[in-house]
């Protein structure tokens, strides 16, 4: 497996009572920042401003079906025709990525069928091509640029 680093993001937050908040640029509000929040906005904001993936093509908490259960993928990015090209999943620091971690978004990517998945935990980051017709998965150096999707 490939692992690749991103550069630090500043995010913007608030305090409310006792609760930081952070802003989410997709769903146009604040959230508890939540240690998986925290990664969550880190790579929208690193996606949007370091790749060029514009902030209306990345769905956050989207519903896909699965054997006729709705579940909820981190981060869905479409590219300009609304098709779906990558799952994001976003694990909390201190959550370590494993084989359940991969058999969680390869059940998200069952109908989708995205060519990139992506699993993060903010520290160690995860990115690779699916390619359909060889059934070969192929772990990548760097996310893609969106361009390139």
């Amino acid at each position: 497996m490939k692992h690749f680093d991103f550069p630090n993001i500043e995010l913007k937050t608030k305090i409310v009572g006792s609760t930081t908040k952070v802003f989410d640029l997709v769903r146009k509000k604040y959230l508890v920042l939540t240690k998986e929040e925290f990664v969550r906005q880190h790579f929208i904001k690193y996606i949007h401003i370091h790749k060029g993936y514009p902030i209306g093509l990345i769905g956050v908490e989207k519903a896909i079906n699965y054997n006729g259960m709705k579940i909820r993928a981190d981060i869905i990015i479409y590219n300009n025709h609304g098709i779906a090209q990558m799952i994001v999943e976003c694990k909390a620091p201190e959550i370590k990525i494993t084989q359940q971690t991969f058999d969680q978004i390869a059940r998200y990517n069952f109908n989708l069928k995205v060519p990139f998945l992506v699993i993060t935990n903010g520290i160690s980051h995860f990115c690779c091509s699916v390619n359909y017709k060889s059934n070969q998965i192929i772990f990548l150096e760097s996310l893609p640029d969106f361009k390139d999707l």
